[in-house]
């Protein structure tokens, strides 16, 4: 199922949950692996920070969606409300990412299931954001939300969204490898506003030191460009294109599994809606699924008297066709729901794609 780790065994290791002697070792190799990493980070901000590294402009609003660590910080549902929102205001948006881990000629897993929830904007795969931007004006569009944007600077934007995810803020408080941070948290005094994801996930008292530590960071606090949303499960979809209601996982015999960032997080899903998981089978972010990985979870799901396969709608999009056996696969398709500070930061976007785009080319920041 990979050489990789998968990403909830990394996060045990770096958090320190993982023992011994050979994990110590192993935090001691990244720790020393994170000094060059971070002085590169450092050098790249401070170049565009003073107008070293040119900054290309497209001739339409660019509303940038990103967050400060690697891995699930339920990014995606916030991509697709953010594109949702401009569509609602008249625009025609793209939805313009990197598209990692994606084969040439392919779609990548966050743009497959954005084109799944969102089908009225244009999906542009491209790792030259600016080279993505306009080839979807050049196709019709006329606002761009970039997907996993915040670091990707040599691209202007007209609003800079930051995902901060409640269940896990800070990365473990250590910049990559050693940590997950892809920058230090003083990064985030860019950012025009902050997204508090899976807010329902912690108290009141937790939001408030997470806030209280960005706003020490970043020497700001948001006051009117602060969100918390919930990640709120809304169907079962099916690999066969079907959908069940959410109430049929209630009590059901399940085998789940994902590749992504946070699979805890998706774990946690599964249990408030009352499904009986049976097993869990973590895979590596972006996990390429073959008909043979199909056979060994079908293989579990026998062995366990599992009813269903349950995943990700990250992952659902990555089901072969020609998977063995006659389980039955879905997914739990999420969306965000504004909990507070929704009408603020919907004022924001609503501003970006009503502002004067800048002229086309490239500058100093």
């Amino acid at each position: 199922m990979g050489m990789l780790p998968d990403a909830e065994t990394f996060k045990r290791l770096i958090d320190g949950s993982t023992p011994g002697a050979g994990a110590a070792a192993a935090r001691l190799a990244l720790a020393a692996a994170t000094a060059p990493y971070g002085l590169a980070v450092a050098a790249r901000n401070a170049a565009y920070d003073r107008g070293l590294l040119a900054v290309a402009r497209v001739p339409a609003p660019v509303i940038s969606v990103g967050n400060l660590t690697l891995g699930g910080t339920g990014k995606t549902p916030l991509v697709a409300w953010v594109a949702r929102r401009l569509a609602a205001a008249g625009r025609r948006p793209a939805i313009v990412s990197r598209g990692y881990g994606a084969r040439p000629g392919e779609r990548s897993d966050e743009a497959a299931e954005l084109g799944l929830v969102v089908p009225e904007a244009l999906h542009v795969a491209n790792r030259d954001r600016a080279a993505g931007c306009r080839t979807a004006i050049a196709s019709g569009c006329d606002a761009a939300v970039l997907d996993d944007g915040f670091q990707h600077r040599r691209l202007h934007r007209d609003l800079d969204i930051v995902a901060v995810d409640a269940t896990d803020p800070f990365g473990c408080g250590r910049l990559f490898p050693r940590g997950l941070l892809r920058e230090p948290l003083a990064g985030v005094a860019r950012a025009d506003a902050v997204v508090l994801t899976r807010a329902s996930a912690v108290d009141a008292e937790q939001r408030l030191a997470i806030r209280s530590a960005l706003a020490a960071a970043g020497g700001r606090r948001f006051e009117d460009a602060w969100m918390e949303a919930e990640h709120r499960p809304v169907a079962v979809r099916l690999a066969d294109g079907g959908a069940r209601p959410l109430e049929s996982l209630r009590h059901l015999p399940v085998v789940a599994f994902a590749g992504i960032g946070n699979p805890a997080a998706f774990r946690a899903t599964l249990t408030r809606l009352a499904a009986d998981v049976v097993e869990f089978v973590p895979f590596p972010d972006h996990h390429a699924y073959t008909p043979a990985d199909f056979d060994r979870l079908a293989a579990r799901a026998t062995r366990s008297g599992a009813a269903m396969l349950v995943t990700t709608l990250k992952d659902l999009v990555k089901v072969p066709a020609d998977r063995g056996g006659d389980l039955q696969v879905g997914a739990v398709e999420i969306a965000i729901e504004p909990l507070a500070g929704g009408d603020q930061v919907a004022a924001l976007i609503d501003a970006a794609a009503g502002r004067t785009p800048p002229s086309a080319g490239s500058s100093r920041p």
